[in-house]
């Protein structure tokens, strides 16, 4: 099996909170799955869609290990099997934002908290990492099936570890939604999942004393 080298950078430091808040308006929940379709539940009303159906304006992409990808208004967002509605307010939305303003926190590393596929994480920016990298415990609860990715090696401060590397639906970090992101899975432990350039390329950077501004590119 042809092997990869990966290069990434491994650090655990403490983190801030951050809160998200829902929007009035249509809203929309994953209820369950048969075969390639998906029971959504849209404004109350059940509609199993096959992909490329649509109903009241929601559009199925696919479904993927217990995960529906929907087309909203020309906007992707993915939605986990049982988990909260979500909101799909015609005011200003969850993920339709542009800009992301972090404050450096002890050491000077930024850090916050998003959500990965609609799940809660604690993230670092690391400009030094290749992708956005976690642990296989981290992998796990996230429910992402990356022993089925293909696997390499990657570098970390201890040596060469063996990784898997898996792509990511959705990352969400504040108001701002970033669709399709390449990852590696790592054994051992960290406290944050990285955000490395996978992720950030997606953005201009500027960092002006401890503020730290990532404005996504169109």
């Amino acid at each position: 099996m042809r092997r990869h080298l990966w290069a990434i950078t491994l650090a655990c430091i403490a983190f801030n909170a951050a809160a998200q808040n829902d929007e009035p308006g249509r809203r929309v929940a994953f209820s369950g799955s048969m075969g390639d379709k998906a029971l959504l539940v849209i404004d109350g009303q059940p509609r199993m869609l096959a992909p490329g159906g649509t109903y009241r304006g929601v559009k199925l992409i696919g479904v993927n290990n217990g995960e529906a990808q929907l087309e909203v208004d020309g906007r992707r967002m993915v939605l986990r099997i049982g988990a909260e509605q979500v909101s799909l307010g015609d005011g200003p939305r969850p993920g339709s934002g542009s800009q992301i303003v972090l404050t450096a926190g002890l050491g000077g590393h930024f850090t916050t908290v998003g959500s990965i596929n609609g799940r809660s994480v604690e993230l670092l920016i690391d400009t030094g990492a290749t992708t956005v990298a976690m642990t296989q415990a981290d992998a796990d609860r996230l429910g992402l099936a990356y022993r089925n990715g293909p696997r390499g090696m990657a570098m970390t401060a201890n040596g060469p570890v063996p990784a898997n590397r898996v792509m990511l639906n959705l990352v969400r970090v504040g108001d701002v939604d970033i669709y399709n992101v390449e990852a590696l899975v790592v054994p051992g432990q960290m406290s944050h999942i990285l955000l490395g350039n996978s992720y950030l390329t997606r953005f201009q950077m500027k960092r002006e004393n401890d503020t730290l501004t990532l404005s996504k590119k169109p």
